[in-house]
């Protein structure tokens, strides 16, 4: 029986960043993650509502948003899936929050404060040849590398290529993961001894710490995730395999390279209806099957 709350839900991931009376485990991880750069020393739950919102995102994405002591920005956000142009969605995202610091008026000029954000990917991130745990991405020259702006930075973090047992973490950053990525299956908080952030940590993800409300709230959460999840998992499986028996079917009477080309084109289209059926919204399909929207649309 699970003894602590899965991050990887809206409920559990906002009880661990998203509290006001919790901020300081916020606060300990972007340090952790920003050490030997500087030191936040404190931070401004601000409201997430500001951020654009992606009806399709529910369920899958959560986020934070919050601000430091010299004003300086930071978008933390937990993905469950991949989204139809993952990398440009991000960039969209960052540049809302730049935007949103224009003010009107003769004496505003151009003054930004910096705007971070942290992803954490719980699928391996799109389009990428290097799957890693850390991507730090900057504006920065192409050829020599030197820093352009430092008014605009994307962390990716990739749980999935983070491998390491609980004697292998070297510093809190990866400390904090193992945590982050094994916590529904422990049954102790490891580093209390440590570091007594994670003496607190243990205290607010206890399940047994969970009002009845609470844990009603978590079981719906639960259920959302795995609910969306396993209608993905379902409608890419049912189309693989319809795709691919039709495609068989095709090749053979058209021949054995023009089939192989008909039988993907059909494995698309077949996994596309299955989607299409389970309830999964077009621009995730797309993303999935490579089918245009106004394909999907038309299924």
């Amino acid at each position: 029986m699970a003894k602590f709350i899965n991050p990887f839900t809206d409920i559990g991931f906002k009880r661990i960043f998203g509290q006001e009376i919790n901020k300081d485990l916020l606060l300990d991880f972007l340090n952790s993650l920003l050490e030997g750069e500087r030191k936040i020393k404190n931070i401004t739950l601000l409201d997430k509502e500001q951020l654009p919102e992606y009806e399709n995102d529910r369920g899958l994405t959560y986020d934070i948003y919050c601000t430091d002591e010299n004003g300086e920005q930071f978008i933390v956000e937990m993905q469950n899936q991949g989204h139809l142009n993952f990398k440009d969605r991000t960039v969209y995202y960052l540049s809302q929050a730049i935007a949103r610091q224009g003010k009107k008026g003769k004496k505003w000029r151009y003054q930004l404060k910096a705007v971070y954000g942290v992803f954490f990917l719980n699928f391996n991130m799109p389009n990428t040849q290097q799957h890693k745990l850390r991507t730090d991405i900057v504006l920065a020259d192409r050829d020599t590398h030197e820093l352009y702006s430092d008014k605009l930075r994307f962390i990716f973090i990739e749980l999935p290529a983070f491998n390491k047992e609980e004697n292998e973490c070297e510093n809190d950053f990866e400390r904090w993961i193992y945590v982050l990525k094994n916590m529904d299956t422990l049954q102790r908080m490891p580093f209390r001894a440590q570091k007594a952030v994670f003496e607190k940590l243990e205290k607010v993800v206890e399940l047994a710490s969970l009002s009845q409300e609470e844990l009603e709230k978590y079981d719906e959460s639960i259920k959302i995730l795995r609910d969306r999840l396993s209608e993905l998992a379902y409608a890419q499986a049912k189309g693989r395999e319809e795709g691919r028996a039709e495609g068989r079917a095709e090749g053979r009477a058209e021949g054995r390279a023009e089939g192989r080309a008909e039988g993907e084109t059909l494995e698309r289209v077949k996994n596309a209806r299955g989607m299409k059926a389970a309830g999964i919204a077009p621009d995730l399909i797309s993303q999935i099957t490579g089918l245009t929207t106004e394909t999907i649309e038309k299924l």
